[in-house]
């Protein structure tokens, strides 16, 4: 799996980025190992609590499955995103 980080407005650290490694590469089981996963952090408002903004990114079956959510921290919008990439790929397993 190739996960390609961007982060936006800020220099993301080593360990956020080997978190979000070691989460989106769980997706591996379910859409394969040789996808391409684009993941982007920003920070939205840096004065305002629910700041951290983060999106992914990949194709599954033919389709670019695509995920937003924004939370305190980066690692609660990770966690967020990927469940509901979890749903989308279970709406098109099951269509």
């Amino acid at each position: 799996m190739n996960i390609t980080i961007k982060s936006i407005h800020f220099d993301a650290t080593e360990k956020l980025e080997e978190y979000i490694n070691k989460k989106v590469e769980k997706l591996a089981k379910t859409v394969g190992n040789e996808t391409e996963v684009d993941v982007q952090l920003k920070i939205v408002k840096p004065q305002t609590a629910m700041n951290k903004e983060a999106s992914i990114s990949l194709p599954y079956q033919g389709k670019r499955i695509f995920a937003e959510k924004t939370a305190d921290t980066f690692e609660d919008a990770i966690l967020q995103v990927l469940d509901s990439l979890k749903v989308q790929i279970e709406k098109i397993k099951n269509a």
